[in-house]
């Protein structure tokens, strides 16, 4: 068998600079979603709202009129709201005819999936009107009927409809659309419209903060806020809104602008919401708060370091592919531009980059189940690209696509074979639990990962360790890279040691896989002696990869554009056995030619 550099130790005499990094994450009580108190809590609270005492509360004069409209940054989807003017309501894979429709049908209620009964109650579908109709004049004859009869469906509490994170996203999107919501020269009809906004800003009063941390209360206190500042007489309601939502930021957004939910979906929702929130002031002839922008300055820069060449940001934690027009949207609108973050010393992503090529990897733990409930089991996992080639790539995600996939495909994207990293005993390296009340969500595994990061003239290089197998096999996993100054040669190493805290006295010997997911289009030939792989990419370039330490076997797999589109792909499979509870596979990828 062909013997292959591996990834080479970090250059002797190289003094720290702005590239380099090192880190250590934990995920410490990462498998315990809310509390017995919190879930109690949240049901007495919902039980609350359906009281006399809370519908007192809410009462109140309601405004004769709106102070400003906020500009929605987000551009509408004109095919949806062609399909809303040919009377069907389209979401989530999910149809509701619109003619004569009751929102608390219950041919709605019980076969419609949650995705589309939120985007349906948080009239997310006035942005795919606005986008579609001519004028706002056009655009308030198909949108008047529907709130309409939303109103008169949920014009009392209703747990889903007026869930806090819901609500907020009504108002927001009431209040951003509000010449297709309030054109009517009906007087009756605005006077509900206009009171409906002022009692669901009272109930946002209490209920946003009663939410745990997370983008639910983000959506919640958005809302509040945007409301206490359009809404005459707001201005306490807007101060204690903003208040919340600056402890809540400090709590979501990390150091480095990355998201407590490590998926890069949450981190655009987020984004965008802020946007949008922050248009309230200027519609006022107002500054923003400073908030916004700061937080902004965090996230999009950290957003931007995880593109590939193909200007797109992989499937992360159970988020979809992003493409690139809303990164280039948020890049055109925030102070930051085109600026990235390369070492993620706290989201627990690294970018390495060289020539034509890009490299990022998660060297983090997965999320805490409490703030996360579709995070991936796929730490030390990586993507490469070459130019707009995506060469290595992970199989997907189901989060942020226009339409779900099925159950099984969505729960086996998540697992740690679905990913460019390496599997012990065909075991997810973070446990996704599959039964109880916490059905789907991640247990226990990855507690701990360490990272050095270095970089000099010779060529970039990363070492990252984590504990996922530790406790179950006793077993740790190391991954080292280096990446050639002009991007040509990626060297790596996977090592499988013995954990030195383990209070396992047997260790079992162990089979494992390392798996490279090849992206679309990416055509895999094995090499004669069988210790590797011709890969041709789309573009034309020719790759070829070789391995030390194990078998390589070329097996199907799978990809899942941004749209939801399934693309038949192949990977890369090194195979092998643990000896005395060690191994170790050097493997790379060269590029032929320039």
């Amino acid at each position: 068998m062909a013997r292959t550099p591996t990834a080479p130790e970090p250059p002797a005499g190289v003094d720290a600079d702005a590239g380099d990094s090192d880190g250590r994450l934990l995920r410490v009580g990462g498998d315990r979603g809310l509390s017995l108190s919190e879930r109690v809590a949240a049901r007495v609270s919902t039980s609350l709202y359906k009281t006399p005492l809370h519908r007192l509360r809410l009462r109140g004069r309601y405004p004769l009129k709106l102070l400003g409209v906020p500009e929605d940054p987000v551009p509408g989807d004109a095919a949806i709201g062609e399909r809303i003017r040919a009377g069907r309501l389209i979401h989530a894979g999910h149809t509701v005819m619109t003619r004569d429709m009751d929102f608390r049908a219950a041919n709605i209620s019980e076969s419609a999936p949650a995705a589309w009964h939120d985007w349906a109650n948080g009239w997310e579908w006035l942005r795919d009107i606005a986008a579609h109709a001519a004028d706002h004049k056009e655009g308030a004859k198909l949108a008047e009927p529907l709130i309409a009869r939303w109103l008169q469906a949920f014009g009392d509490f209703d747990p889903q409809a007026w869930r806090a994170d819901v609500t907020g996203t009504r108002l927001l999107f009431a209040l951003g659309h509000a010449p297709l919501v309030l054109s009517s020269t009906d007087q009756i009809y605005r006077s509900s419209v206009l009171s409906a906004l002022a009692t669901w800003a009272r109930h946002l009063d209490r209920a946003a903060f009663r939410l745990p941390d997370g983008l639910p209360r983000a959506r919640a206190l958005c809302g509040l806020y945007a409301a206490g500042l359009l809404i005459p007489g707001g201005e306490a309601r807007a101060g204690a809104a903003l208040a919340a939502l600056d402890r809540l930021l400090a709590v979501l957004v990390l150091p480095d602008g990355g998201i407590a939910t490590r998926a890069p979906v949450d981190a655009l929702a987020l984004s965008e919401l802020l946007l949008f929130t922050a248009g309230t002031g200027p519609a006022l002839g107002l500054r923003p708060p400073p908030l916004f922008a700061d937080t902004l300055a965090r996230l999009v820069p950290s957003l931007r370091g995880l593109v590939l060449g193909d200007a797109m940001i992989g499937a992360w934690h159970g988020g979809a592919a992003i493409p690139a027009v809303p990164l280039e949207r948020l890049a055109k609108r925030t102070a930051t531009g085109t600026a990235l973050t390369k070492a993620g010393r706290w989201s627990g992503y690294y970018r390495l980059s060289a020539g034509k090529t890009v490299l990022v990897i998660d060297a983090g733990p997965p999320p805490l189940a409490r703030v996360a409930a579709g995070g991936h089991a796929g730490t030390l996992a990586f993507e490469l690209s070459d130019g707009s080639d995506r060469l290595i790539a992970n199989c997907g995600g189901e989060r942020g696509l226009a339409t779900p996939l099925p159950g099984p495909l969505a729960a086996g994207l998540r697992t740690t074979a679905a990913h460019s990293t390496l599997t012990i005993a065909d075991t997810n390296s973070t446990r996704i639990r599959d039964d109880g009340a916490q059905k789907g969500a991640l247990g226990l595994g990855v507690e701990e990962v360490t990272v050095q990061a270095r970089s000099s003239e010779q060529g970039q290089w990363l070492e990252a360790c984590h504990d996922g197998y530790a406790k179950r096999f006793g077993l740790l996993v190391r991954r080292r890279l280096f990446l050639s100054p002009d991007g040509q040669d990626l060297r790596g190493e996977d090592v499988i040691e013995p954990a030195p805290k383990s209070p396992l006295k047997r260790r079992p010997e162990r089979d494992f896989d390392i798996r490279f997911h090849l992206g679309p289009g990416v055509a895999a030939t094995p090499t004669a002696d069988g210790a590797g792989a011709l890969l041709k990419l789309p573009q034309g370039r020719v790759w070829g990869m070789k391995a030390r330490g194990g078998t390589v076997s070329i097996e199907p797999s799978l990809w899942i554009d941004p749209a939801g589109t399934l693309h038949k792909t192949q990977q890369l499979v090194i195979t092998g056995r643990t000896d005395k509870a060690s191994a170790s596979i050097g493997w790379s990828f060269k590029r032929a030619g320039k």
